[in-house]
């Protein structure tokens, strides 16, 4: 799994020389373990652990923050992809928002000095505070100046973002018939849970993990399998005939949006959103998938805190 991303929570620029950065946190971590061995009060760091009641934007919430960018390469990110979208418009959170992994896959609206922008949610930024974000290169110079590294912003969640094609499912390398681990992809929204079964029993509820894959302890024998997939607002989708083989992209013709339900978006024009990197001709198998059912669009009781 990628390590998650360290950004400084304060508002350096980009182009803030990376030792000044480190000296700045060495002096302000020094000077917070001193004030503790004072005090006599013991200090736990967790790196990228979840806060307690995080959870991905959703619903109509409107956040303010500020933005910074960076190049995530080739990568996929902590939320484990094959790669970024096609576009390259993709944003990593902050640890609560991330929360481990339900933000994954998910879209945020954009907004800054020079316009709106649709980024698919896709890396864990360390560093960054509770509305933090860190977009894309090529998705920060959509809405603001790159000379600025830094740029105050409003976003929300994409509510039913319009995508290319249904659900695909991907199969963790070393998954087996004794231990199940899948990740969902092109869902849009955030996701509640996904549920699978094999080809006798009932459906087990997966865990899901800070890398993005659900699994099942266990396992659910050779398969194939069905998935139920439902998302933050109670839209569900089953989709069957997915097969045991690891590490390649699943498509199917479900898909937990409604046609009949519009996209929200800003105020501010949104570009359009982008599905998940196609995978290669080889890598791609298509289960068939049927619609168990379709909910309303209202966000479902988080946590209370």
């Amino acid at each position: 799994m990628t390590a998650p991303r360290t950004e400084p929570e304060n508002d350096f620029p980009a182009s803030t020389p990376r030792m000044s950065r480190r000296v700045r946190h060495w002096l302000a971590g020094a000077g917070i373990t001193a004030l503790a061995a004072t005090l006599g009060i013991t200090l736990a760091v967790r790196g990228g652990a979840t806060p307690a009641c995080a959870a991905p934007p959703s619903g109509n919430t409107v956040h303010k923050g500020k933005a910074s960018f960076y190049d995530a390469g080739r990568s996929g990110g902590n939320c484990s992809f094959p790669g970024p979208p096609a576009d390259r418009l993709y944003v990593a959170l902050g640890s609560s928002q991330y929360s481990g992994g339900a933000a994954c896959g998910s879209y945020l609206d954009v907004t800054g000095p020079k316009g709106t922008v649709r980024v698919m949610v896709m890396d864990q930024c360390g560093g960054c505070g509770p509305t933090k974000i860190d977009l894309s290169t090529e998705a920060f110079t959509r809405i603001a100046d790159r000379s600025q590294g830094i740029a105050s912003v409003t976003y929300r969640a994409a509510l039913n973002p319009p995508l290319d094609g249904g659900l695909t499912f991907r199969i963790k390398g070393g998954a087996s018939q004794y231990w199940f681990a899948v990740q969902v992809g092109n869902h849009g929204n955030p996701l509640r849970s996904v549920e699978a079964k094999g080809t006798s029993g009932g459906f087990r509820k997966a865990a899901r993990q800070t890398d993005n894959y659900w699994t099942i302890e266990g396992g659910l024998g050779p398969g194939p399998y069905s998935i139920t997939v439902t998302d933050v607002y109670g839209q569900k989708a089953t989709a069957t005939g997915i097969r045991m083989v690891t590490k390649q992209v699943q498509r199917s013709t479900v898909s937990l949006i409604s046609p009949a339900t519009p996209s929200s978006s800003p105020s501010a024009p949104a570009s359009p959103s982008a599905p998940p990197p196609s995978p290669t001709p080889t890598e791609s198998v298509t289960p068939t998938a049927t619609v168990e059912a379709i909910a309303g669009a209202a966000p479902l009781p988080g946590p209370r805190c």
